[in-house]
Formats: C-alpha cells, structure tokens, sequence
C-alpha cells in the first residue's frame, strides 16, 4: 500500500519534466518497435519470397490493424480513466475501468477470431486479394485471424501496464517480442522454408511472449490492476468514447493507403506505387515515434487531472509540445535533404523512380513539421476526457481530409497533388487543434 502512494506521488509530485524523462524512451521504444515488426516482415518477405508476397501482405494489413486497434480502443480509452480515477483517490473505481477493460477487449479478441475463421473467404474478397496472391493471401491470413486474440490483448495490456507505473516492462515485453519476430521470420522464411505461413507464425509467437511478459506485472507486488466487480454499460460506453480516437487512428491508415494507391494507379501507375511505398513505410516509424511521446505525457496528464492539478497538466503539455515540434523539424529536414537517401533504404532505385520520389518525399514530409503537434494535441484531449475534441482532431487528419483532398488536389496539381494530400491534411487540421487548445487554456 506504501509503494501503492508513493509511485502515484510520483505522478503528482515529482517535476513534470523527470516524469515525462521517464515514460519518454519506453513508450517510443515500445510504439517503434510495433512499426518495426512490419518492416521487418516487408524485407523479409521481399526478399524470402518476393513481390507477389509484398502485395499479399500489405492487402492483409488493415486487418492487423483492426486487431489491433480494437486493444488500444479498450486499452487506451480504460486506461487514462484509470488513471483520472486513481489521481482522484477513488482505487475501486479505478479498477472497475480495468475490470471493464478487460471484459472488453476479451470479447473483442473472441468475436475477432470466431467471424473471421467463419468468413474468412468473404474477407479476402472485401479486402481485395486477387488470383495471382491468393495462395500467399490465405497461408498469411489464416495465422493471423488465428493469433487475432493476441494481437488484441497486446495492445490492450501495454495501455494497462504503462498507466500503472510500469513503463520499463511495456518496453521490455513489446521490444522482447520483435526481437523473436525478426529472428523467426528468417528461421521460418529462409530456413524452414514456411513461406508466408511462416512469416506470420514468426509475428504471432512474437506478439504471444509480448502478452505473456506484460501479464508478468499482474504477479508484481506494485500492481494495481486487480479486477473487481464494479462493471456497469456507462463504464463501457466511456471507454468506448474515451478510445474511439485511437481505434480510428489505427484503422485509417490502412483506409488511406487504399485510397492513395488507387488514384497514384491512375495518375502515374505502378511506379507511383513504389515511391509511395518507401514513403509510407518511412512515415510509419516517424508516426510511431510521434505516438510514443504523445504517450508518454498521457499517464501525467490523466493522472494530474484527475487530482485537480492543472498548473502541473498545463506544464505537461507544454513540454510535450515542445519535444513533438523539435522532432517534426527533424524529420521534415531529414526528408528535405536526404530524399535519395531514403529511396536507397529500401531499393535500388532507378533514374526514373528517383526523379519522382525526391519532389514526392520533399512535399510530404512537410506534414510533419505539424503532425507531432495533432497527435499531441489529440492525447492531451484524449488525457483530460474530452473524447470529443480527441476525436474531431482525429477523424480530420485521419480520414475526413485526406479522402476528401485525395479526390481533388490531384485534379487540381496532377500527381503533385497526391503527395501535397497529407501535408494540407495536417496543417488545417493544426489551425483546429490550435483552437480547441486556445479555448481550453485561456
């Protein structure tokens, strides 16, 4: 019970900025290396088994998502109710958003694995899997609607686990895992010969030990996150709404991608697909580092407000801010002169497609000169449960714009267009959050 005060004094006492020091490397880490295991699964099968399986997987990624998603939904949306509850003294509440939590995502894990073994074939079809990566398509996707359930307890569990205080075993489950899945996806691949069978056993027994060490802490003598009976349809509902930003933040990207390769198809052809490729791929890590440190003032934050400190929520957010901008101008210079570096990263490329790619890259990595400061502006609302500020800033850059701009910038500026979709997404979307946060603090 002593240890039980003084880490939650940790959280409204110590100086915000040793705090936020604190939870920084863990949550990038973390958030990083789950965009890593997809990097490494794309080089892996490019070179393993080639680019039939490349189309196969990137077909079957709004479906890891959706999993995924659906653990950070009841993960992230408990979890900072959790944390507001705790910050108010109220233990029993508290766990009862844990409790609720996890009922949650355990349906969720369930429902994820019975409808998509029933309707596997359906899927496939919805999803767009042609004849020429049918056999790759459902060799991946049987292991993965399969393993459904630990995708979504994974994300779940590392939500939990970081709002109570234990940041560092989040990092360790979750880097433990993509470890196993690096190593695996080569033992299975090149070795095994498994194909892309094997290429998604390798994600899933990474994802599996990721669970079992983050269930680790339910053994530890620091753990708060006992279950009790204090569940009720207003608990579900708040998590719902609290996590219905970062779900759609999960699953959009996949939406996006879609969007994006259909009209780069039309407009310039398979090439455009490629250069798109080495960007989204690029922009996956830079999105992932910007979730990570937008998660690690969230604990702060939640916890603060719940206790009724505001200076100290306030001082949380300006940091945050700040480290967000500095990385955004990091990245955006990174893009702007070192585009045929990039290129390089993934490919060799060609004249043409570099004569494409190093305008593309210069153009959309612009983006990011604002994007950290949405994905922080959105957790800080997320945080301080306002879920729907959270979610306007969300759906915006997310999926309203981007669908909306994708359709008509390119008729305006050509193939120019399509990469100038996700930087003016960004910047209008910055002008919004810009006034949420001006009402709010003033």
């Amino acid at each position: 019970w002593h240890e039980e005060i003084m880490k939650q004094n940790r959280l409204l006492e110590d100086p915000v900025r040793s705090v936020f020091l604190s939870y920084l490397l863990p949550s990038v880490s973390a958030t990083l290396v789950t965009s890593i295991y997809i990097l490494a699964d794309t080089m892996m099968i490019g070179r393993g088994i080639g680019s039939v399986g490349i189309a196969a997987l990137n077909i079957l990624l709004p479906l890891y998502s959706t999993f995924y998603g659906f653990g950070m939904m009841c993960g992230i949306g408990g979890s900072v109710l959790f944390g507001f509850s705790r910050g108010k003294g109220n233990e029993r509440e508290a766990r009862g958003y844990f409790t609720t939590g996890l009922l949650m995502a355990l349906g969720f894990a369930a429902l994820s694995l019975i409808l998509c073994n029933v309707f596997f074939d359906p899927l496939l079809k919805l999803l767009g899997v042609t004849p020429a990566m049918r056999d790759h398509a459902v060799a991946y996707g049987r292991v993965l609607v399969t393993a459904s359930p630990m995708c979504v307890m994974s994300s779940f569990l590392q939500a939990f686990v970081r709002n109570d205080g234990a940041p560092k075993l989040a990092m360790a489950g979750v880097i433990s895992g993509g470890v196993t899945n690096v190593i695996l996806d080569y033992v299975f691949i090149f070795i095994m010969k498994w194909g892309m069978g094997g290429a998604m056993l390798a994600t899933a027994t990474g994802t599996t030990l990721t669970v079992l060490i983050l269930s680790s802490h339910f053994l530890s003598k620091e753990n708060h996150l006992k279950p009790v009976w204090n569940v009720s349809l207003k608990k579900v509902f708040e998590i719902l709404g609290n996590g219905l930003a970062s779900f759609i933040l999960e699953v959009s990207n996949g939406f996006v991608m879609l969007l994006f390769n259909r009209q780069l198809l039309a407009y310039v052809g398979d090439l455009g697909v490629v250069v798109y490729g080495i960007i989204s791929n690029t922009a996956l890590v830079v999105t992932s580092i910007s979730n990570g440190m937008a998660q690690a003032v969230q604990p702060l934050l939640s916890a603060n407000y719940g206790a009724g400190k505001r200076d100290r929520v306030h001082q949380g957010l300006g940091l945050g801010i700040r480290v967000s901008l500095a990385a955004g101008l990091i990245f955006t210079a990174s893009g702007f002169f070192f585009p045929t570096q990039l290129a390089y990263l993934f490919l060799e490329p060609t004249e043409e497609i570099l004569s494409m790619a190093v305008p593309a890259i210069r153009l959309y990595f612009l983006a990011f000169l604002v994007s950290e400061w949405n994905i922080m502006c959105s957790t800080y609302f997320q945080s301080v449960v306002q879920p729907k500020r959270s979610l306007t800033i969300t759906l915006l850059r997310g999926v309203v714009l981007n669908t909306v701009l994708v359709l008509v910038l390119p008729a305006v500026l050509g193939v120019n267009g399509i990469w100038l979709v996700v930087t003016a997404s960004e910047f209008i979307t910055a002008a919004v959050a810009f006034f949420f946060i001006r009402r709010e603090t003033h």
